[in-house]
Parts: structure tokens; C-alpha cells; sequence
């Protein structure tokens, strides 16, 4: 089964949730650790590599990621335009 992706990313979101995780003062770690308490199995290096585009992320992962970070939907999407 040949894997999807967009222009070479696996998703187009990994820059912004570094960009939040980063304003919020979180590091990888304690982002999994918080996506954790919401039954959400991310360890610090799937973060790592979401961030750097190389990992899928599902819908509900997306969800808890805004909720840890308190962004909306919106904000995650936001200047994604540039993978198309």
C-alpha cells in the first residue's frame, strides 16, 4: 500500500502546532503528557515528527492538540495555502 502525501508532507499543520507549542512554552514532552490526560497517545517523538511533516496526523489527535494549546481549528490551518 503506497502512503499519501501532499508534495512529500505527511500533513500541513506540523509548523503551526510548533509555532503554538512554542508560544504556550510547552516542550514536546509536556505536550504528550498533556494530550495524554485527554486519551490521546502521542509520544514527545511522534510530536517531533508531526512538526517536521513526516508523520500522519489523524482528526482527533488535531482536536486534543487544540484544546492542549487553546487554538482553534483556524489558527492550526492557518497559511497552509503555501503546500498546495
Amino acid at each position: 500500500m503506497k502512503t499519501k502525501n501532499l508534495n512529500g508532507y505527511f500533513n500541513i499543520v506540523g509548523s503551526n502546532i510548533k509555532k503554538y507549542r512554542e508560544c504556550r512554552g510547552l516542550s514536546q514532552r509536556q505536550l504528550s503528557d498533556k494530550l495524554a490526560l485527554l486519551g490521546v497517545t502521542l509520544y514527545n517523538s511522534d510530536i517531533s515528527r508531526i512538526e517536521q511533516h513526516t508523520l500522519f496526523i489523524r482528526d482527533f489527535e488535531q482536536k486534543a492538540i487544540c484544546k492542549v494549546l487553546d487554538i482553534t481549528s483556524e489558527q492550526l490551518f492557518e497559511n497552509t495555502d503555501q503546500y498546495f
